[in-house]
């Protein structure tokens, strides 16, 4: 069986597996999974991420209290003042790993590092390998690769000395195809968090939560913090964002605004499990009385939406940078019948059916560090698309309502994927219809 084949299948069986209420594993089981994703990405992502981005030492220093954004990637463990994560290409088909000045019983027990030791001059542990280029964590734009401060910077480098501070670059590109090269266990991991998230989001929307007229916004939000605490399970993105979105575009973003009959309800929100953070959206339709489905008007903005969403579906592949896939993808929706928007959430007063999309990285993060085809990650435009990159799938459709006076109808659609070699391919059951609560 092919590998994309056995993807596919552990795939299945874990989103036919999970549930909304998130598995009820111990903390060990946890563990023991963040370690396996953990082996794999350094057996298997690390030596192409330095490699071929000429690196062939990778520093990631840590202070107590003040940890860098890879922490929880690279095993975490215990950091009495200063400590570093070192990965050196000595040749071969794998990485050495050091963990110096950082330890700890679950770093060490992972078994995934080769030299763990509470302290060693850094100075001399790098002339013993003498690197050409030593990658540090500094980026004017990628957050996940931004994790060393300016005293910290100072401290390394005069530390290291001068002939090896001359040998510093950037590990933003390290960093960002480190995260968003997916294993087939994290792609698993983002499943189940992706069927959690998007069951939970479903349940909200229904009249187990939301009582019209009584329910507001900010109840629905807590009702589903109130899930994730009671499943261990991180936020991607705070509180989630619950809103109206009517004839004069969002109304109102998860506040006192009490929920009435004809409103048209999103949910935007993501759940962290197993170091793995999805981005989803799910939407819903308050029945007025003597109403059985959803209005015309609002239900054809839905069918047009997904009909762009397929376009997008079938144009994403592997090979180009983000940047020139958001230009392929412009080409193909215009090609398709509708129009782009020409800044986003700004509406034109017309007959015609207005695009904006923003499939962003995700997986390592809501909002991902690796390529992402959105105008609101210029940096990140620049990165290729690889296979087994993870997106969120996002994109909104406008499209006149005769109800509403000829007012668009905002339609967002948002479910995360992987692109692999054949396109986009999706980790749990997307959103097909718009919800209803009675």
């Amino acid at each position: 069986m092919s590998r994309c084949r056995l993807i596919a299948a552990a795939l299945f069986l874990s989103a036919s597996a999970a549930s909304a209420q998130a598995p009820a594993e111990p903390a060990r089981v946890r563990w023991e999974r963040q370690c396996q994703i953990r082996k794999d990405k350094f057996d298997k992502i690390l030596p192409r991420a330095m490699r071929e981005n000429g690196v062939d030492m990778w520093i990631v220093m840590q202070k107590e209290n003040q940890f860098d954004p890879m922490y929880e990637d690279l095993g975490r463990g215990y950091v009495g003042s200063v400590g570093y994560y070192i990965f050196t290409d000595r040749g071969g088909d794998r990485i050495e790993r050091a963990a110096i000045g950082v330890s700890g019983y679950l770093l060490e027990q992972c078994k995934v590092y080769d030299i763990v030791r509470g302290f060693a001059p850094l100075k001399a542990f790098i002339a013993e390998r003498n690197p050409k280029k030593i990658a540090l964590n500094m980026s004017e734009e990628v957050g996940a690769a931004d994790g060393l401060s300016k005293t910290s910077y100072d401290r390394l480098v005069k530390e290291i000395g001068p002939e090896f501070a001359s040998r510093v670059v950037s590990a933003e590109k390290v960093v960002s195809d480190y995260r968003s090269g997916f294993t087939a266990s994290q792609m698993v991991a983002l499943g189940e968090a992706g069927e959690i998230s998007r069951r939970i989001a479903e349940r909200a929307l229904s009249n187990e939560v939301i009582t019209p007229g009584v329910t507001t916004l900010e109840d629905v939000a807590w009702w589903m913090m109130d899930q994730l605490q009671q499943r261990a399970l991180g936020s991607s993105f705070d509180m989630p964002s619950v809103y109206i979105t009517g004839p004069k575009g969002i109304e109102a973003t998860s506040t006192d605004r009490i929920i009435q009959r004809g409103d048209l309800l999103i949910i935007d929100w993501g759940v962290g499990y197993l170091n793995v953070w999805t981005d989803v959206k799910r939407m819903a339709y308050v029945l007025k009385p003597g109403e059985t489905a959803v209005p015309k008007g609002i239900q054809t903005a839905f069918d047009n939406a997904l009909k762009v969403r397929d376009v997008i579906r079938r144009t994403i592949r592997p090979g180009p940078t983000a940047g020139d896939m958001v230009e392929q993808l412009k080409t193909e929706i215009v090609k398709s019948g509708f129009r782009m928007q020409g800044a986003f959430n700004e509406v034109t007063n017309d007959n015609q059916v207005e695009v904006m999309f923003g499939c962003h990285s995700v997986g390592d993060r809501g909002h991902g560090a690796g390529p992402s085809i959105a105008w609101f990650n210029p940096r990140q435009m620049t990165f290729a698309i690889k296979p087994y990159n993870p997106f969120s799938i996002e994109l909104f459709a406008w499209t006149p309502n005769p109800d509403w006076g000829g007012a668009k109808v905002r339609i967002p659609l948002e479910d995360d994927a992987i692109v692999t070699e054949r396109g986009v391919e999706w980790l749990y059951p997307v959103n097909q219809r718009v919800w209803l609560i009675k």
